[in-house]
């Protein structure tokens, strides 16, 4: 994972500004969200996805681009996490105590 990180450090930085910029937005937009049957689903998946990496049951080359798809998405949702916090604490008005 270092080797990933020392080597592909600007497209980690690029998804990472990428969720920032979703993050700031979607605070914004309210839309549908997953029913708990997807969520579910795509939470498993997930978690079948980091168990294989963690594992090593895919070597060479496709084992390399799991880990470097997991390590972008990370750094994305990470980014949005950031952004649509920061966004909050920026636009949020506080109503003085009367």
């Amino acid at each position: 994972m270092v080797d990933l990180a020392t080597f592909y450090w600007g497209w980690l930085l690029g998804a990472a500004l990428l969720g920032f910029a979703v993050g700031w937005i979607a605070v914004v937009h309210r839309g549908s969200g997953l029913s708990n049957r997807a969520s579910l689903w795509l939470t498993g998946l997930l978690a079948a996805l980091i168990a294989v990496a963690l594992a090593r049951l895919i070597p060479g080359r496709p084992g390399y681009w799991l880990d470097l798809g997991l390590l972008m998405m990370a750094a994305y949702v990470l980014g949005c996490a950031v952004g649509s916090w920061l966004r909050h604490w920026v636009i949020s008005r506080h109503v003085p105590a009367a």
